[in-house]
């Protein structure tokens, strides 16, 4: 997977899924139902589960599992530092098979921040971007 490829996972994900979830409602309801009740805050912090769930991805090597967790930490205050750090807790683990998925986690990382440039350049009427740029959730 290039920076490209997870880009294009990213515009295409929300429409791919709203067709599978009608396709197959009682699945979809069932997986959500679940996954409010677990990814909610509780002792862990939501940042906290959505590390552990990018980790796990990682682990298991599900591609698409790796770049929905890594836009959800990003979206709930994990860092790029934290992202990568939880990573290399994955690779620490796994050994060779994790620290090959390692540059798919930097690609999704890559895509999102290029993703957050797009944004603003179109926000500022397509003016050239700050030097440095600052996601969302506060990272740079």
């Amino acid at each position: 997977m290039s920076t490209e490829s997870a880009m294009t996972f990213y515009d295409q994900w929300s429409s791919r899924m709203t067709k599978a979830k009608a396709s197959a409602p009682e699945a979809a309801d069932g997986f959500k139902a679940l996954h409010v009740a677990v990814m909610r805050e509780g002792t862990l912090s939501v940042r906290e589960k959505e590390l552990i769930a990018a980790g796990i991805a990682m682990a298991l090597r599900c591609d698409a599992c790796v770049l929905s967790h890594v836009q959800k930490a990003l979206q709930v205050g994990a860092t790029r530092a934290q992202v990568l750090e939880a990573a290399g807790v994955v690779v620490m683990m796994q050994g060779g098979p994790g620290y090959t998925y390692l540059p798919k986690l930097t690609e999704a990382l890559d895509a999102l921040e290029a993703r957050e440039e797009a944004r603003e350049v179109r926000a500022a009427g397509g003016k050239s971007r700050p030097a440095e740029v600052t996601l969302n959730n506060g990272t740079k």
